[in-house]
């Protein structure tokens, strides 16, 4: 079933699909709206990533949701620093926090940040974000915190401080399944998932907090847990299963030209698993070259072109299969039911 999208102007990158799912909807499945599933998706991405993490999401939910209808709602933490374009771009397309804790949504969706403080509680969107948990505590069936706010939400919730890794956690790392739980119903056994972050949780801590570790790799260490919050299930991705095949080069690439800039003294990791052996040697000869002559015009002959060309997405059909059992646990809590056979609590067992 396509998915909707609230509030759209001709003027957004996805106003044309948008408008075609809604007409689809309404013409193929008489009464498709009144099921619909309400999620919001809180966008803190940084101002380079917003469109993408749009899409990425759009796409996501999009092939996820088989016949259940979605309408999805854009909303942002205007605490978020960000270049005028950005603050632009946000008043005209997304709502703000204050109406997102008017609204009725059975889902919400949080993405991570750029940081911009040596602790997440001098964040300026810090309080902002404590008002989102407590909100989603109370008035959403489940909620799903990614990278960042899922540091920000342990952190506020019980306590856990994130801590620093030597080098950044970054590429496809397969992940081991540590419980049979509903979220993971019809996955494969050897999931892959997309990482990207300089931080971690213990996973000791959280398991003496009461999360149910789901997912975790020996490499990338805890991948996906949950944890029961009143009256929402807190699902939390430290990895980026929404990621489109060259989000991790473009990731790269800028921290290339961050380091030819001088904006940071250690060139990039290469990602784990996510290049061929001929586009990693490529990377390596100009990683070699770049040490050696390093000025910020030398971006322009990142390789960037003949890297990617190759690139797969190795990690959607997991993507899909969580995020469609995640829509239809909200379904079901949205028709004030229990969820089918096999998939009626998400808790581990």
């Amino acid at each position: 079933m396509p998915v909707l999208i609230d509030n759209l102007s001709p003027g957004h990158h996805l106003w044309a699909e948008a408008e075609d799912n809604r007409a689809k909807t309404a013409s193929e499945v008489p009464g498709a709206l009144r099921r619909i599933v309400n999620i919001g998706l809180i966008n803190n991405m940084s101002d380079g990533a917003l469109i993408s993490t749009e899409r990425q999401l759009f796409d996501l939910l999009n092939k996820a949701a088989g016949k259940l209808p979605i309408c999805l709602r854009l909303y942002a933490l205007p605490t978020v620093s960000r270049s005028d374009w950005g603050k632009q771009y946000i008043r005209r397309f997304y709502s703000d926090d204050q109406d997102l804790l008017d609204s009725d949504l059975d889902g919400l969706i949080v993405t991570g940040a750029e940081p911009q403080a040596p602790v997440l509680t001098q964040e300026p969107y810090w309080h902002s974000l404590t008002q989102v948990i407590d909100w989603a505590q109370e008035n959403t069936a489940s909620t799903v915190w990614s990278c960042l706010a899922v540091h920000g939400a342990v952190l506020y919730l019980d306590g856990i401080e994130r801590r620093p890794l030597q080098e950044k956690c970054v590429g496809i790392f397969e992940q081991e399944k540590k419980a049979n739980h509903a979220l993971l119903m019809g996955s494969p056994t050897g999931l892959k998932v997309p990482h990207s972050r300089w931080n971690e949780i213990s996973e000791q801590s959280l398991i003496s907090s009461g999360y149910d570790i789901l997912t975790r790799s020996d490499e990338s260490g805890v991948d996906m847990f949950v944890k029961q919050q009143k009256n929402s299930l807190f699902a939390y991705f430290q990895g980026h299963p929404e990621y489109d095949a060259h989000s991790l080069l473009g990731e790269y690439r800028r921290d290339v030209g961050r380091f030819l800039r001088r904006e940071i003294e250690d060139y990039p990791t290469l990602p784990h698993e996510y290049f061929d052996d001929r586009a990693a040697e490529l990377l390596i000869a100009f990683q070699r070259y770049a040490k050696l002559n390093r000025r910020q015009e030398l971006l322009a002959s990142f390789p960037a072109d003949r890297v990617g060309m190759n690139l797969e997405n190795t990690w959607r059909p997991s993507a899909n299969c969580i995020y469609r059992n995640w829509i239809s646990y909200l379904s079901a809590r949205k028709a004030g039911r229990s969820a089918p056979s096999g998939a009626s609590t998400f808790r581990a067992n």
